[in-house]
């Protein structure tokens, strides 16, 4: 249903699906440079900045929605940071840096998987 995917849960369950996409395209990279050597691999760098600014939206959208009461679950991952990129990617699209995608792929999507799942779970009890 529409609705759901406007709630806070339906935000959430968006974020973990792209997240995992995300995970499942980018699995055989082994080197930022495997995003500028191909077309295929310009095609995946362009596919994965636009869900990794759809999940900085999304986050926005929860932020817009419930303040940052959320967040606050699970300080430690970079909230502010995530919304910065996502505004980096919307606004200066020819600036994105392919080794900053990469490492944001490689070491930052497990944790923030972790995260959104666990504050779903907190929001279901």
């Amino acid at each position: 249903m529409y609705s759901d995917y406007n709630s806070t849960i339906g935000i959430l369950n968006q974020i973990i699906e792209a997240i995992n996409q995300l995970e499942d395209w980018n699995k055989n990279l082994t080197d930022p440079d495997d995003y500028l050597t191909s077309p295929d691999g310009m095609m995946k760098l362009a596919a994965t900045s636009m869900l990794l600014e759809a999940i900085g939206e999304s986050l926005k959208k929860i932020q817009k929605k419930d303040g940052d009461g959320l967040f606050m679950i699970r300080p430690e991952i970079p909230w502010k940071s995530i919304l910065k990129m996502r505004n980096h990617i919307a606004h200066g699209y020819f600036d994105i840096d392919a080794s900053i995608v990469y490492e944001v792929v490689k070491e930052d999507l497990a944790p923030l998987k972790e995260a959104i799942t666990y504050i779903k779970e907190c929001i279901e009890e």
